[in-house]
């Protein structure tokens, strides 16, 4: 185990709470949840419960704080969701008043939550609203006004909402902290803590992390009253599901590499660190023919949820994005995700990692290196205790084929335009804002000048080519 993760569980046993907690159950219907949650449970198939939410569900009836530690994916939105939607049940909400807060720390993963809530609020007649950054204040602040029980929300526009005097938080008696080490990391503790010193002091509260360090075990101290503590599976462990792969690869074929796996015949999730880097290689994916959509902060809230539909209902078959997209982001039946930037933090991998092997299900994670980017990169799986296998590989080659799927682009451009040209010698950089990469030397630096005797002569020829159109040669 990395020093990380002896910390973290370090921290976990000094946490405070009660682990004398309710016993799981083996099935939803030994909860006492209402027949409508039952039923709509049934309609969508969710027979069993998964792990989180057999063991936080009954603490959460039963109207006791939960501390939850879990990997992304596990399961985590229902085993808050129903016990909160079960306790407002039969309640209605005021005009800007309402009952039950969800928050989370992107806008993806609060749309998120609200899609996945809203059959089961709708069986109890429940109203839920999502309020996040990005569209429409005037609306969101409409939907407060005409009565909601349930809030999903992001910390900056819940709190652009209640500086508005449109959201008042005073008769919350159940609230949610869903990532709450992301809003810590993204800078949300001010916010947060400004909601929660809102809320009823004598509500319920739940808060479902990754990792308990730091900024989230203050919360934890201050807000959570002898919380029933839950960890279903430590945060430092990956997934056993998932495969992981570190491909070694050279530099000029880089390009040929991801464009092969980004045109295999199923879906991938692509990151990169840089808005700029994505935008990049989504043109370059598109003009090699491979259906690629783009999503980063940069792209406004209506393009980020059209392009999450297109790749979720097939249209997109290549999401290139951003950290942006490691967490909240569930897309069924995802088996491959690619860092092209190597993750620089066991955390970021890990959530990165996340996006596949969901529910159960089996993923591959390649990281794609440069022989320069080997040592840091092994440094931070070692933290995220991942072992992956490690191969040298180049664009075409069967093995990559046969791990990736990756194939040959049809060459067809999708918006037009000439097709893209497979790269030659030189390592054109994925990743970049500022600094341009010298194609011989591959640093950052700026083209170097040229030298005095080079630019002497070019003076020179200048000169005697001046002269002869003046003598009419």
């Amino acid at each position: 185990m990395s020093d990380a993760a002896r910390a973290d569980a370090r921290q976990q046993d000094e946490a405070p709470g009660d682990l004398s907690v309710t016993p799981p159950v083996a099935s939803f219907a030994d909860l006492g949840l209402p027949a409508e949650l039952l039923r709509t449970l049934a309609e969508h198939q969710v027979t069993v419960p998964f792990p989180v939410q057999a063991a936080t569900l009954p603490n959460a009836l039963a109207g006791r704080d939960v501390l939850g530690r879990g990997r992304t994916g596990s399961g985590k939105t229902l085993a808050f969701g129903l016990g909160l939607l079960a306790r407002t049940a039969g309640r209605r909400a005021q005009p800007k008043e309402p009952l039950a807060l969800v928050l989370v720390p992107t806008r993806e993963l609060a749309q998120q939550v609200g899609e996945a809530l809203t059959p089961y609020a709708d069986a109890l007649r429940l109203r839920l609203a999502t309020v996040v950054g990005g569209v429409s204040v005037g609306r969101q602040a409409a939907a407060l006004r005409d009565g909601a029980e349930i809030v999903v929300a992001t910390p900056g526009r819940l709190h652009d909402l209640i500086e508005r005097k449109a959201c008042r938080l005073g008769r919350v008696r159940v609230t949610v902290l869903d990532e709450a080490d992301q809003m810590c990391d993204m800078g949300f503790l001010p916010q947060v803590t400004e909601i929660l010193d809102q809320v009823r002091p004598d509500g319920q509260r739940m808060l479902f992390s990754a990792t308990l360090d730091r900024d989230v075990d203050q919360l934890v101290r201050s807000y959570l009253r002898e919380p029933a503590v839950h960890s279903v599976d430590p945060s430092s462990s990956a997934v056993t599901a998932i495969e992981h792969h570190v491909f070694v690869v050279h530099g000029p074929d880089r390009y040929a590499v991801t464009t092969e796996i980004a045109a295999r015949d199923g879906r991938v999730l692509l990151f990169l660190d840089t808005k700029h880097g994505v935008d990049q290689l989504t043109r370059h994916l598109r003009a090699s023919g491979v259906p690629a959509a783009a999503l980063h902060s940069g792209k406004s809230q209506p393009q980020r949820t059209r392009t999450l539909a297109q790749f979720k209902n097939g249209q997109v078959t290549a999401l290139v994005a951003t950290n942006v997209a490691a967490r909240g982001l569930h897309v069924d039946d995802l088996d491959l995700v690619v860092n092209v930037d190597p993750a620089t933090d066991p955390k970021d991998y890990l959530h990165r990692a996340g996006r596949t092997a969901r529910a159960g299900r089996s993923g591959t994670v390649v990281t794609l290196v440069l022989s320069g980017q080997r040592r840091e990169t092994s440094q931070v799986m070692a933290d995220a205790d991942v072992t992956p296998q490690i191969s040298k590989v180049r664009s075409g080659e069967a093995q990559l084929t046969r791990i990736t799927g990756a194939r040959t682009p049809s060459g067809a451009p999708l918006d037009g335009g000439p097709a893209a040209a497979r790269p030659k010698n030189h390592n054109t950089p994925f990743r970049g804002l500022g600094s341009t990469k010298d194609p011989q030397t591959g640093s950052g630096a700026k083209p170097s000048r040229p030298s005095r005797k080079t630019d002497e002569a070019r003076k020179l020829a200048e000169a005697r080519r001046a002269a002869r159109v003046r003598r009419g040669g």
